[in-house]
């Protein structure tokens, strides 16, 4: 069994691994050398104790390994971001008990100033469709700190018949908008194979800054809009201080993408309709501080561009294809001329459509999942309120002018949905299910190869939105009952977008998604109260597509 090493986006080395926990002894020991000498026990008595403040997380199972996380605070004082604090080695265990008498893996890392002090470990040598506990120590002899326990999952073996998948399914959790409570209660069940997180982790704005309808429930830090590297570090930090969220990581593995809040809001590959060159510097640089601190603190293995697209694959059930939707797009369209059907333009950059393209044609899997931060399904509008129409298009990122398309969404690159949508259609590549978060919204659709003449037109694919776990919905901005003034809305939406089976405009909650070979559905959960720490939760819609079909059905009870 091996530590292996972690690329940053830059290339450079995350977490500097040891080749073995030999080599790290003398490192771990060298202020205890004199360990006989009284003076040298005084002073190893009064050095301040490592701790684990951010918790523990496992990400991107496959079928022989899991990815490692915690982050270690070296000395009181060395927040995220503060590059204070001393290099500290910090050993990773691998178990199949949480008592850890059955070992299954062990290595040494080393948690730097240069990594924030996050470490990773990629663990591999383990069984597959096995679940495994572990933990890390940090401190020289005699003060050993030990972090919380996690649990965590490998995937089913590459060619194994499964007979069911099961994903805790997220998106869209703003820190000053309510609390985690959505994390909570996917963190309390036992029966999740992985959390799929969409997008919009943390939310880069000023305290306030973010609509959240009066004074924000908690402030975070720094209280500045975050600019550079120690201020991603800060609010990756603060989110991991949540204990709803700390408690999502430690029961399951996460697998997540990056949508534009990592970044600024509405990024693409230039530039964000959030970040003034002028004032809040050179974009390339925020993003590549945005980037080092995202793969600094969360469970995700890098592709080899540095990026976050990828495949993980389920048996013969599943693959689920992961995308990166905002490094290599291009600029949002302006309105009314024309240009989101230029075919010059990209959402998702030539050589990753082709990677997916490529990657759904080869595809033996029953199920091709597609994890995608905004939506591909097309939406337009028909008649609706003034009062109505400004809200949803601040939450669809359309238009003020009311415009039927989406410019931050596939809308506003039609040609790539086109070139993916036929590639589908042409090579007769079946049971594709998009799963998708960034519009605060749920959504249950079939994806139409031609949404004008849709039903006479076939179905492509289906697509699953999912609400947002805290960030502001309709109700929120319009600030009135939710279930109320949305069913306008959801009703003109559906009429006007045949392919659309249900929309909820203002819950707030998480899903989970159940797929065995017959099927995969949809479960979707609704908060009782976001701003409520010991919100509830409850079950409120399911929608299902069965194999072959590519059509999108309610069913009338959750799978658990």
């Amino acid at each position: 069994m091996t530590s292996r090493h972690i690329p940053s986006p830059s290339r450079r080395t995350v977490v500097r691994a040891a080749a073995a926990t030999a080599a790290a002894v003398p490192v771990l020991s060298a202020t205890a050398a004199a360990s006989a000498s009284p003076s040298t026990d005084s002073a190893r008595a009064a050095a301040p104790a490592p701790a684990f403040l951010h918790g523990v997380a496992s990400g991107d199972p496959l079928p022989d390994g899991v990815l490692l996380w915690t982050r270690v605070t070296p000395e009181p004082g060395a927040e995220p971001g503060s590059g204070r604090g001393a290099d500290t080695p910090v050993r990773w265990e691998v178990a199949e008990d949480r008592e850890f008498t059955a070992p299954a893996g062990s290595g040494t890392t080393l948690a730097s100033a240069a990594s924030d002090h996050t470490v990773k470990a990629d663990v591999r040598g383990l069984r597959p469709a096995t679940s495994y506990y572990f933990r890390f120590t940090a401190g020289g002899e005699g003060a050993e700190v030990r972090s919380p326990v996690g649990r965590t999952r490998t995937a089913p073996a590459t060619g194994a018949s499964v007979a069911g998948l099961r994903f805790g399914v997220v998106s869209c959790a703003n820190w000053e908008a309510g609390w985690f409570s959505a994390y909570r209660h996917l963190a309390a069940r036992g029966d999740l194979d992985a959390v799929l997180h969409l997008g919009d982790y943390l939310y880069e704005y000023a305290t306030g800054g973010y609509p959240t309808q009066g004074a924000a429930l908690r402030e975070h830090r720094p209280a500045h809009e975050i600019l550079n590297l120690a201020d991603y570090r800060l609010r990756h930090g603060t989110y991991k201080t949540d204990t709803d969220l700390q408690a999502l990581h430690a029961a399951h593995p996460v697998i997540a993408i990056w949508d534009d809040h990592e970044f600024a809001n509405d990024a693409w590959s230039g530039g964000a309709q959030n970040h003034t060159p002028g004032t809040e510097g050179v974009w390339a640089e925020r993003v590549a501080a945005a980037k080092q601190a995202y793969f600094e603190w969360m469970p995700v293995r890098a592709s080899t561009e540095g990026t976050v697209h990828r495949r993980l694959r389920f048996g013969r059930l599943a693959d689920l294809h992961l995308l990166d939707l905002r490094s290599f797009r291009s600029e949002q369209a302006s309105i009314g001329n024309g240009s989101v059907d230029d075919p010059e333009r990209t959402i998702t950059g030539r050589a990753q459509l082709d990677w997916l393209k490529a990657g759904l044609a080869g595809s033996d899997a029953v199920w091709k999942l597609v994890g995608t931060s905004v939506m591909i399904s097309p939406v337009a509008f028909g008649a609706l309120p003034a009062h109505l129409l400004g809200p949803l298009t601040g939450l669809l990122g359309l238009p003020k002018e009311g415009l039927a398309f989406s410019v931050d969404q596939w809308d506003g690159y039609t040609d790539d949905r086109k070139e993916l949508i036929g590639h589908l259609r042409d090579r007769g590549i079946r049971d594709t299910v998009f799963l998708t978060g960034d519009v605060h919204m749920a959504w249950a659709s079939e994806v139409p190869v031609k949404a004008a003449t849709y039903p006479l037109s076939p179905s492509a694919a289906t697509e699953f939105v999912v609400t947002s776990v805290t960030s502001d919905n309709l109700d929120d901005i319009l600030r009135v009952a939710p279930q109320t003034v949305s069913t306008v809305a959801s009703a003109a939406v559906r009429t006007a977008n045949r392919h659309v089976k249900w929309v909820d405009m203002d819950s707030h909650g998480y899903s989970v998604l159940d797929v065995t070979a017959e099927r995969s559905q949809m479960d979707y959960y609704v908060l009782s109260d976001k701003t409520a720490q010991d919100a509830t939760s409850a079950w409120v819609r399911s929608y299902r597509t069965r194999r072959g079909t590519q059509k999108v059905e309610r069913v009338d009870r959750p799978v658990r």
